[in-house]
């Protein structure tokens, strides 16, 4: 409970400029005097609970729908949490003050304060980093409520930028995915909107199991249509269950993170060539919603997996593996095909780099190739 405490006394700010990585520039639609603030409240207790108060930005009357950027909406998530429940707190690389990479300690001290009866939020500023913890990640966190026959409880957030951003090299531009995906104990969540990204951080708060969120350093600036219900503090993206982003009757897209996007692309160019896609985006990675890939298989026979990782034991690979084990197999026309990161470290020239990714005109390719057109 003390080092607890210590990690809560070192909480600063949160400002948008500051989700993940913080190399990105805040988004043009708030004010230069837009900030957040984090006050403490109520010393006595478990720890010093923390209220993030935004002073101008989207949190006042909106209409509808709103054009909100996942970083706001990231944002707007942990200002409802930390308000909400005096036991949610914020620590992590660089989230108070630049003094060090201490990986493992605060992630251990989340672990910890999590096992004492708080609900940590720990942010590292890529999960490349989290390599340097993952001893607490798996073995603390993920394995304890199975070891303690569930006695002892979890409830630790993990979250930061993960897979390729821009540049950043081969060290820093790793997709965790299949890594944590793998490990019994854990929760995986990889949001693409801003409603995956407010809603599942949400969600991921309030589970009692330790949540890893893989986000994505190049979506943070990103603006998309936010639903008046997804404004609501009682918003959640429930963990587990994946999102249909777009109906389809030819062949099934299934993705997750910043390549739903791509999927979406490629289906816009080939609805003008009469091919109807249906594009999946997962959201949670474990559990994994195989329900919603088998019913869609079945409507359209054909089935392709895109993901910016790698392609040995990967997201694809898993969902090809669960399909052809399942009832969806005798519904497939063609073989089902995976579209993945190259098998290679990141390069660091852009155009390596960008080679190394699925692009649209990849998706574009092997939809026309396992259609046969």
């Amino acid at each position: 409970m003390a080092a607890a405490a210590g990690a809560l006394r070192r909480l600063v700010r949160c400002g948008p400029q500051q989700v993940g990585s913080g190399r990105l520039p805040p988004p043009a639609s708030r004010s230069p005097g837009s900030v957040l603030t984090l006050v403490p409240v109520s010393p006595q207790g478990l720890g010093r609970r923390l209220r993030l108060q935004l002073r101008s930005g989207i949190h006042g009357s909106a209409p509808a729908a709103v054009q909100v950027t996942v970083r706001d909406a990231l944002n707007q998530a942990l200002d409802e949490e930390l308000e909400r429940d005096e036991r949610v707190f914020l620590l992590g690389e660089e989230v108070a003050q630049y003094d060090g990479a201490y990986k493992m300690g605060f992630t251990g001290i989340a672990v910890g304060a999590a096992m004492a009866g708080l609900r940590p939020i720990c942010e590292f500023m890529t999960f490349n980093f989290s390599m340097q913890a993952i001893d607490q990640v798996i073995n603390s966190a993920g394995k304890t409520l199975y070891m303690s026959a569930g006695m002892v409880p979890v409830p630790v957030v993990f979250r930061g930028p993960n897979g390729a951003s821009a540049g950043v090299g081969a060290q820093h531009s790793q997709c965790f995915a299949a890594w944590y995906g793998h490990c019994p104990g854990l929760k995986v969540v990889s949001p693409w909107s801003s409603e995956d990204a407010k809603g599942l951080l949400k969600a991921s708060v309030r589970d009692d199991n330790p949540v890893v969120m893989l986000e994505n350093e190049l979506m943070y600036g990103v603006p998309f249509e936010m639903a008046e219900e997804a404004q609501s503090k009682d918003f959640l993206v429930p963990i587990g269950k994946a999102k249909i982003e777009r109906q389809g009757t030819h062949v099934t897209l299934v993705s997750h993170s910043r390549s739903v996007g791509h999927c979406l692309e490629a289906a816009a160019v080939l609805v003008k060539e009469g091919v109807e896609c249906e594009v999946i985006n997962l959201r949670t990675i474990r559990p994994m919603d195989v329900e919603s890939i088998e019913a869609s298989v079945v409507k359209t026979n054909h089935l392709i997996t895109v993901e910016g990782g790698w392609p040995q034991f990967g997201v694809g690979a898993e969902i090809c593996a669960r399909i052809m084990e399942g009832p969806a197999f005798n519904y497939l026309d063609a073989p089902a095909v995976r579209l993945t990161g190259a098998d290679v470290p990141m390069p660091y020239a852009k155009i390596l780099e960008e080679n190394c990714l699925p692009q649209v005109k990849d998706i574009i390719f092997a939809v026309k190739k396992v259609l046969n057109i």
